[in-house]
């Protein structure tokens, strides 16, 4: 069975999502300063400062923008980059907000430039520029908006725009989790779905999660449901293993996707370089779902290289699909041990 089981499953993270900030394990430094800021705006009556959270997919920036609005005791109103089609959808938001609300935009980097000149205003002046009418009978109307809280959420930082970036008071970057964090999220949110697990498990798991809290949640997930079929209140070892197979996961969290990006670039260019448009279409991939969901977690095993010339596999790439190194005339050059 091969499945992408790292796609978002709702219900699933709600249910996980840490609900206090003693509860969200993980991200030290940006919790830190995050409760500096918070306390600073409380004691002083002031909404938050403007946040923007960046990082790779599943690492904890939604659950950050739940717990800031908790702690603050404010509204929290979500919406995504591909969800504001035109200005006028973002007017709508920015029109509706109550003051000391905060507005979550997912993906923002997926805003067009159009409609991210309305935010500019709307975030330093808190001003909304409207322009109605068309052609000669064009006019432009002001609105003021209530003091708000613009928390925006990337996992390509590369594509905000600078004018964008700077207009937010803080920036944090969330990273790959360390692999005790992740047993802690193991442990924590297997008592929440009521059930057992071993040591053992628990260390085969977190190997497993792509040092990601939301892929860790959802192994341990199937896990239950595994156990639950097998008539055990435990999970167990055995039970991990059988998860990590059924799913064609290996025991550093690789399933088949990453392994065909390997091979492909292998296969046919020669173990690289190659660019990510001659990548997708040999992988049958999106070029987002490459660079945002894979190609992050590939580097940081060290399996994976970027280059100015492109994307290469690393020697440690053809060691982990047991491979052998061809020089660049093709010939054998060593298998790598």
């Amino acid at each position: 069975m091969s499945k992408n089981i790292f796609k978002p499953d709702p219900m699933l993270d709600n249910a996980l999502r840490p609900k206090r900030w003693e509860d969200f394990v993980g991200q030290e430094k940006a919790k830190t300063n995050l409760r500096i800021m918070l306390e600073a705006a409380k004691k002083r009556e002031e909404v938050v400062d403007h946040l923007l959270f960046y990082g790779g997919a599943g690492l904890g920036k939604t659950t950050l923008a739940y717990l800031i609005a908790q702690e603050i005791h404010a509204n929290l109103k979500i919406t995504s980059g591909p969800a504001i089609e035109k200005a006028a959808d973002l007017a709508s938001l920015l029109a509706n907000l109550e003051e000391g609300d905060i507005l979550f935009i997912d993906e923002i980097h997926r805003l067009n430039k159009m409609i991210e000149e309305v935010l500019y205003s709307a975030m330093e002046s808190r001003m909304l520029n409207l322009v109605l009418g068309k052609r000669s009978s064009t006019r432009t109307v002001q609105l003021d908006l209530p003091p708000f809280t613009l928390i925006g959420a990337t996992t390509r930082m590369g594509l905000l725009s600078s004018p964008l970036r700077s207009r937010f008071g803080a920036i944090f970057k969330l990273d790959f989790y360390e692999l005790e964090d992740i047993k802690k999220i193991l442990k924590n949110n297997a008592k929440v779905l009521g059930i057992k697990i071993s040591d053992e498990a628990t260390e085969i798991l977190a190997k497993a999660s792509r040092a990601t809290p939301r892929v860790a949640n959802r192994l341990l997930k199937r896990s239950r449901d595994l156990a639950t079929i097998e008539g055990k209140d435990e999970i167990d070892a055995a039970i991990s293993r059988k998860i990590l197979e059924l799913f064609d996961i290996d025991e550093w969290g690789l399933e088949a996707t990453d392994r065909k990006i390997l091979e492909v670039i292998i296969d046919r260019f020669n173990g690289g370089p190659v660019g990510i448009k001659a990548l997708a279409a040999a992988t049958n991939e999106e070029e987002d779902t490459i660079e945002e969901i894979y190609e992050p977690y590939l580097m940081r095993l060290g399996l994976l290289e970027r280059t100015t010339r492109g994307r290469m596999v690393s020697d440690a790439g053809y060691k982990h699909l047991n491979l052998y190194h061809l020089g660049k005339k093709g010939e054998q050059k060593r298998l790598i041990e």
